[in-house]
């Protein structure tokens, strides 16, 4: 039976790293069936004292820690695939909670699509303490929210599992040269985004067909009083400026056509902000375009 290395990228998420351990730790598979490795990213807070408090209570099954000091989730997620024993990788947040059949689902994946390398599954927001009444479903993806189909189904038309939801095999991450760290992720006030995104446009590359499956399932808190006008313009400018980084390693005219691309999603985000003031929701209607906006500036390096 196949086995899963479960690696958990950490930053300055003491408040929340042991409510992840915690669901992973009664998963319905048994401790028998996945590893999980946090891999600390030069947090500032207690995270390594909370994780030993935590291991001391809950000995049993495979749970690891340790540093990676190159600042970037590229970094960390490569440095616990490194760890990982087993021939499966997953990856999720520190701040995702996963359902007690996360680790169950994703072997019955693997078992049921044998020529599988690459997929993702479903991911909800938890908001805490309330959904902002500013927040659209265009908005969501930026603070995790992901539900590609109600039915297991294969990515089509370039779409892909996010990062804090995704499973590769060992082998054909090791055979891509596993994330990209010339997209780091967050890199002190600075996101370069987009390595999932490489990631599994590689794996296309190669052949392969990438899945989604609604039935492997984490929640991902989310601090409503931390989604500032700051915040939300370094995760959208973080989108941006991974294309601009990705699309010119292949060359200026993927460049240009994204620029194009960029364009047209904007003057889709007017068309939309519109709809929402016309249909009596105002507070959703900038957002939107800032979204667009944001990302933008981050594709043209502002």
């Amino acid at each position: 039976m196949s086995k899963v290395s479960i690696i958990i990228c950490s930053y300055n998420r003491a408040n929340y790293i042991g409510a992840a351990l915690d669901a992973l730790y009664i998963q319905t598979a048994g401790l028998d069936y996945f590893e999980a490795i946090v891999v600390d990213n030069n947090s500032t807070d207690d995270t390594p004292e909370v994780f030993a408090a935590w291991r001391a209570s809950h000995p049993e099954g495979n749970f690891y820690y340790t540093t990676e000091t190159n600042q970037g989730a590229s970094y960390a997620r490569n440095t616990g695939a490194f760890m990982a024993k087993f021939d499966w990788l997953c990856f999720i947040d520190d701040d995702a909670i996963a359902h007690k059949d996360f680790v169950q689902n994703i072997i019955r994946h693997i078992n049921d699509q044998p020529f599988v390398h690459g997929f993702g599954g479903r991911i909800i927001p938890r908001y805490v303490p309330t959904e902002p009444k500013w927040m659209s479903y265009y908005v969501s993806s930026m603070v995790g929210n992901f539900d590609y189909s109600p039915i297991a189904c294969a990515f089509k038309n370039g779409k892909y599992p996010l990062e804090s939801n995704m499973i590769v095999s060992k082998k054909i991450f090791e055979t891509i040269g596993g994330f990209n760290a010339q997209l780091p992720g967050v890199v002190g006030t600075l996101r370069i985004g987009g390595e999932g995104k490489d990631l599994f446009y590689k794996i296309l590359q190669l052949g392969h067909t990438i899945y989604y499956d609604p039935s492997i399932i984490v929640e991902h808190v989310v601090e409503t009083k931390k989604l500032t006008t700051e915040y939300m313009y370094r995760v959208a400018s973080g989108i941006g400026r991974g294309e601009r980084t990705r699309t010119k390693a292949i060359s200026n005219k993927a460049f240009v056509s994204k620029i194009v691309e960029y364009l047209l999603k904007f003057g889709a985000s007017v068309i939309l902000g519109i709809k929402y003031a016309l249909e009596g929701n105002p507070a959703k209607t900038w957002p939107i375009i800032q979204f667009r906006i944001d990302t933008l500036k981050g594709l043209l390096g502002y």
